[in-house]
């Protein structure tokens, strides 16, 4: 599990445009990286258009959007374009990225257990350390906030 103040691990994804983004490649900017439980789901897509129409104060922060979910590269495609999303989001089909950042946790839905990603969000210093993290993230408001955590140049 990643601590504050601590370099993250080298980690490397396919995106749903079926390129290799490796984290290392954005040191030097702030980075945000967000999991969130499944495409085209109503808090995921609300997740996802939060942080799309923040895009630009983003990058006039010199920051990077990143989406992580256990979907599928095709799946991926498919939601990043209907949602006219301008970050990559990574397919972590093999839970790579998920347990590296311990949001992989038992979950109850309908009365079954089953495991699911937590939704979480971790922002990352240009110095590739982890700078803050958000666990069990409630939606409304969030992109807003983590906006507001990285400091305006």
């Amino acid at each position: 599990m990643p601590e504050l103040g601590k370099p993250l691990p080298h980690l490397t994804g396919t995106t749903g445009d079926d390129t290799e983004l490796q984290l290392s490649d954005l040191k030097g900017r702030w980075v945000v990286v967000y999991f969130y439980p499944k495409d085209a789901t109503p808090g995921c897509t609300t997740e996802a258009q939060d942080f799309r129409d923040l895009y630009d104060d983003f990058k006039r922060r010199h920051a990077e959007i990143v989406g992580i979910s256990r979907d599928s590269v095709g799946s991926h495609a498919s939601f990043a374009d209907k949602q006219a999303l301008p970050f990559p989001l990574i397919a972590d089909t093999d839970e790579t990225w998920c347990k590296a950042f311990d949001v992989i946790h038992e979950k109850v839905l309908y009365g079954k257990k089953h495991l699911g990603i937590v939704r979480s969000t971790f922002l990352i210093d240009p110095k590739g350390h982890l700078a803050q993290e958000w666990r069990g993230v409630k939606v409304p408001g969030h992109a807003q906030a983590v906006l507001d955590a990285i400091p305006a140049k």
